[in-house]
């Protein structure tokens, strides 16, 4: 019996994780929807929004160095960077929500703004040791983890709603949920973390947080100085300024994108119409996070090895895109076709408005499907540059959509349009830098 080549290995492992881990948040979304409003819905995704927003900065995209460079100690001088940089992203985002809503410049609630800070440690903290476990090929752990996350916030939320206490629930299980996936990821990788000296594969697990007083003490001591990279940190933010210089701001722009939909609709077009799009963003957005993202895992570590070996990454893209090509046809074309049924179905009839929506936006999220995977080309090809210009791109043509005096269906439509016209650029320009058109930088390089 013929065995599968190991891409196709690394990704059925990948997805059967994945697909456990939405299995409970489909399943629990129409509890979901039946026992909170659409405002509601609203008002939690603008604050899942922010979170999303500051995990980019929070990281630096400093995670994506681990899939080059996989030497334990380097990987550790990594994680002390995030912790870094995480630790100071989660303090100013808590102080900036706490004095906008003192000045009621926000329309946060106190528990938002008061947690925006910790949702978005946890969602930085977790990505960079799932991306650890990338770099190790440790796929089986990585779902495991990602299973305890999404089944953790699903079922907190459930919990918490059934008290009655509304938007508040929604956010509260979603930060359960989060502390619950990092413990689990934490404990099944054992990440190289703590004193660099004591790292080793076979130390406690959480020999990190029993390191967390000494490290406490040490900030004490050193004052100012010690709130600052050292200098082994300083060294590798320089290794890698690619990354924070060109990969940050693309991936911050095309984050912000994601969010800018449903702050200007709720802007614009008030809450309810923010709690069907918040909605329609889920539900479209859980073929991605269930089969792109898992495609995406593997593709990361078979292109950054191509491309080393031989300047050359084509095969893994064109691989890649034959899958995502069979995975995504029939789920698109269902949500083309009967969109608007489907969600009254499965939501309740007060949620039919956001299938509609969700059919407008079909052939977007199809095209969102096949490119995501594949963006990472630009990354190890060195051509975070031409991303970033692409997003400033995208950014423009999505305020614009939105700021237009239409109706929210006619904005809607009009950003569907302009934002598949930029995907098949960026497609194409993906294809083309498969195959190494510049001397050797790859990853490190600023161009």
């Amino acid at each position: 019996m013929r065995t599968l080549p190991t891409f196709w290995k690394h990704l059925l492992t990948v997805m059967s994780g994945s697909l456990a881990a939405q299995a409970l948040p489909i399943l629990a979304a129409p509890l979901i929807t039946r026992l909170c409003t659409p405002a509601q819905m609203g008002a939690f995704s603008v604050w899942f929004g922010v979170i999303a927003i500051a995990a980019v900065p929070a990281t630096l995209r400093l995670e994506n160095a681990m899939i080059l460079d996989q030497r334990r100690h380097r990987q550790h001088l990594c994680f002390s960077v995030v912790a870094w940089s995480a630790t100071w992203m989660a303090v100013l985002l808590t102080v900036a929500a706490t004095l906008l809503e003192l000045c009621c410049l926000t329309g946060m609630s106190w528990l938002g703004a008061l947690t925006v800070g910790v949702g978005a440690w946890l969602t930085a903290t977790t990505q960079t040791t799932l991306a650890y476990a990338a770099s190790h090929n440790a796929f089986a752990p990585a779902a495991k983890a990602r299973i305890v996350a999404a089944g953790g916030i699903a079922l907190a939320q459930l919990g918490l709603l059934g008290t009655g206490i509304g938007t508040g629930a929604l956010m509260g299980g979603h930060l359960v949920g989060l502390a619950l996936g990092l413990v689990a990821a934490r404990l099944l990788l054992r990440p190289p973390l703590g004193r660099p000296g004591a790292q080793r594969p076979g130390a406690r697990p959480l020999a990190w947080l029993a390191a967390a007083p000494a490290r406490l003490r040490q900030l004490a001591r050193g004052g100012l100085s010690g709130l600052l990279p050292s200098r082994a940190q300083r060294a590798y933010l320089l290794t890698h300024r690619a990354l924070w210089h060109y990969t940050l701001p693309g991936n911050l722009l095309n984050t912000g994108v994601g969010q800018l939909p449903l702050l200007i609709i709720g802007a614009r077009h008030g809450a309810l119409a923010a709690g069907l799009f918040a909605l329609t963003q889920r539900v479209l957005a859980a073929p991605i996070s269930l089969l792109a993202a898992s495609v995406h895992e593997v593709f990361k570590r078979e292109s950054a090895r191509q491309y080393q070996d031989t300047g050359n990454c084509r095969p893994a893209y064109l691989h890649a895109l034959r899958v995502l090509l069979l995975l995504g046809c029939v789920p698109s074309l269902i949500l083309l076709l009967a969109s608007p049924a489907l969600f009254a179905f499965a939501f309740g009839e007060a949620w039919r408005g956001a299938g509609e929506l969700a059919q407008i936006l079909a052939p977007l999220y199809f095209l969102n499907f096949l490119a995501s995977p594949l963006s990472y080309v630009f990354l190890v090809a060195g051509r975070q540059k031409i991303e970033m210009v692409w997003q400033i791109a995208l950014f423009i043509m999505t305020a614009c959509a939105f700021a237009a005096p239409l109706t929210l269906k006619q904005n809607v439509l009009a950003y569907t349009v302009g934002y598949s016209l930029l995907y098949l650029l960026y497609l194409r320009m993906s294809y083309r830098y498969s195959v190494k058109l510049h001397p050797p930088g790859g990853l490190h390089a600023a161009g």
